[in-house]
């Protein structure tokens, strides 16, 4: 069942296949036609929103929970309701007044906004710490993104196996990514390397990147670069750590001149 916005926001539930306006037939591609449309609409910052709602969701699904509030969902996801039903209004899903958002249809409706009914193979390049952790980490595989090719450029490590996938060499970018429909590349080099690898995993197809290495790549328009920086997440902590100091001194010293701490003497002039 697929549920969509009825007056006074109540949910009109449609069986797959037909109009919610009409009952008319729905041709599956076009179905998806309309989905992909609604997701060009959606800002930069709510997509991030939404995956963070879908893990959450994913969690509850696991839990046994069938039903969830805007508020229930917002507090557990760290945002306001408000904006929560902002955003969940542009996947096309609104909650029945006074029971709340079915969440497997929730799930259901995040998942095909954020193109995660599709198939998508991942390649990390660069085996070292970083690249380890990444190719055996599990999440990837249960979440949809399964790991399909490992490269590095040391030639020891060509063929050894690392979580059950064998290393190929670098120079194998192009063909091992189209021979295994590659769509999203993890760049975890050195620095120096990062934009080279960068340029191999394009040539191959691949449009989406997810880079650790701490520089900016130059990639074609049609390529999508998320930069994760573990130093300027750091940085930012660090940020947040010092206001608070210094915010926490603050008061303390209001309340030690409240308090009359460390005065010696007030002058009262006429």
């Amino acid at each position: 069942m697929v549920a969509q916005r009825g007056e006074g926001d109540e949910v009109v539930t449609t069986t797959p296949g037909t109009s919610a306006a009409q009952g008319a037939p729905v041709v599956p591609e076009q179905d998806e036609v309309v989905v992909r449309e609604r997701a060009r609409a959606i800002p930069e910052a709510a997509v991030a929103r939404l995956a963070v709602y879908l893990r959450v969701l994913s969690g509850m699904v696991d839990q046994g929970v069938t039903t969830i509030s805007s508020e229930e969902l917002s507090a557990a996801a760290g945002v306001n309701s408000a904006k929560l039903r902002k955003d969940l209004s542009y996947v096309g899903s609104y909650g029945t007044r006074g029971v709340g958002y079915d969440v497997e249809v929730l799930v259901s409706h995040v998942e095909r906004i954020l193109g995660l009914t599709r198939k998508h193979s991942v390649a990390v390049v660069g085996i070292g710490n970083l690249g380890h952790a990444l190719a055996n980490y599990g999440g990837f595989q249960s979440r949809g993104f399964p790991v399909a090719a490992l490269f590095d450029v040391d030639d020891d490590l060509t063929g050894v196996p690392v979580g059950g996938i064998p290393v190929n060499h670098i120079d194998d970018i192009t063909a091992v990514c189209v021979e295994r429909e590659v769509s999203i590349g993890v760049i975890a080099t050195p620095p120096q390397a990062a934009q080279a690898v960068c340029d191999r995993l394009v040539s191959a197809g691949v449009q989406c990147i997810l880079n650790f290495a701490p520089v900016v790549l130059q990639v074609p328009d049609d390529v999508e670069v998320r930069k994760v920086d573990l130093a300027v997440e750091m940085q930012i902590l660090s940020f947040h750590v010092a206001r608070r100091a210094d915010e926490a001194s603050a008061e303390q010293a209001a309340n030690d001149l409240i308090n009359g701490v460390g005065v010696d003497r007030v002058v009262i002039r006429p």
